[in-house]
């Protein structure tokens, strides 16, 4: 499995890790990864982006879609653990301005 949920005793922390290459492959088993889990005021959402050899457009576009369905601009999605190449895919993308990024 390249996409894997950890969701935190008190259900407010959801993490989901990537492996592999970030591509529209991963629509299906990402979208599953969130969608099963029920969203609730003060939890978070945190993406360890450690593993992740590749990035592309459609992977931007399903970051989007998962900050949507955590709430938008009041949503607390964090993207973590990426290597210098994501993060400059991330950076020239504005998504600095979207997510917490470490």
């Amino acid at each position: 499995m390249s996409v894997i949920t950890e969701v935190s005793p008190d259900g407010l922390k959801l993490t989901i890790a990537i492996k592999g290459r970030f591509d529209f492959a991963k629509h299906q088993e990402l979208r599953a990864s969130y969608e099963t889990i029920d969203r609730c005021p003060g939890s978070s959402v945190v993406v360890d982006l450690k593993d992740v050899t590749y990035l592309d457009s459609s992977a931007l576009g399903m970051l989007l879609l998962l900050r949507d369905h955590a709430g938008g601009g009041e949503s607390d999605v964090c993207l973590i653990n990426s290597s210098s190449n994501v993060r400059k895919i991330l950076a020239i993308s504005n998504f600095d301005k979207l997510f917490d990024i470490s």
